[in-house]
């Protein structure tokens, strides 16, 4: 029997989606874009308010092999992610993303387009107290940064601060609107801060973060990415920015990660 062009096309399509979706099935994590490393407290636009923060990370040591035919993999790639926001009112707050990646081969792309929408209806008084809220957000990313394109972030915001320390949880719940993807519901990715004010304006300590797999069936410590950074915050304007390197704790995880977030007058 003999198969044209076309159908030779389509069956090595098919292969190569076959294939992406075992490698999937069959590692711990599918990866996903670290284009944005931090764990949100109870920061919030003022209504009317614009805001843009750029971040920015790299792995210097880390994973150099695809978990998937065609995928971008960290080692050595830059992420720099402009985020553009805006105070919709006293606990609403509007957020845009456009992850740009570097690779290791020199060649730059446009990741793909989030947005959010994050909702704080307590903040911690001045003179310390609790916060809680919720973050939403949506994403569409290009298939070379993470398998799952389509999803969704739910980030619950929990926290505590005063004016020496802050203690902060995000424990994320992520669900993909892709096909093959949402077997299980929702992933769980919780994420953990605690800071220490050191001099006026500065605070150091550490953030946390993980992929622990889906919340129905948690996988082995093993299996799971563990990152824990040592962080600075600074909040001395003009100058407010946060800084961090990572350790991967696991051998799961890439080895060494380097971020930033800097907070860009408007």
């Amino acid at each position: 029997m003999r198969i044209g062009t076309r159908s030779l096309h389509t069956i090595r399509s098919i292969a190569v989606a076959l294939g992406a979706g075992l490698l999937c099935a069959a590692a711990p994590v599918c990866a996903a874009l670290s284009d944005e490393i931090q764990v949100y407290d109870d920061a919030i636009n003022k209504p009317g308010e614009f805001g843009v923060e750029l971040h920015v990370n790299t792995t210097p040591v880390g994973r150099s092999a695809p978990d998937y035919p065609g995928e971008v993999v960290p080692r050595h790639s830059w992420r720099v992610t402009p985020e553009f926001s805006y105070g919709l009112s006293k606990t609403l707050e509007a957020g845009f993303y456009l992850p740009l990646v570097r690779d290791d081969a020199n060649n730059y792309y446009l990741a793909g387009v989030k947005a959010r929408l994050k909702w704080l209806p307590q903040v911690a008084p001045d003179d310390g107290g609790l916060f809680y809220g919720m973050n939403l957000e949506v994403a569409h990313v290009g298939k070379k940064f993470e398998a799952a394109r389509n999803g969704m972030e739910l980030r619950p915001i929990l926290g505590y601060r005063n004016r020496d320390w802050l203690l902060v949880t995000n424990p994320v719940l992520g669900y993909s609107f892709n096909k093959g993807f949402r077997a299980g519901g929702m992933d769980f990715s919780p994420a953990y801060k605690v800071a220490r004010t050191v001099t006026t304006g500065i605070a150091a300590g550490f953030e946390y973060y993980a992929d622990v797999g889906k919340l129905t069936k948690v996988l082995p410590v093993a299996a799971q990415t563990q990152m824990l950074f040592f962080a600075l915050d600074v909040d001395r304007a003009p100058w407010v920015f946060n800084v961090g390197i990572g350790r991967g704790l696991n051998t799961n995880t890439d080895r060494w990660t380097l971020k930033a977030i800097f907070d860009l007058p408007f």
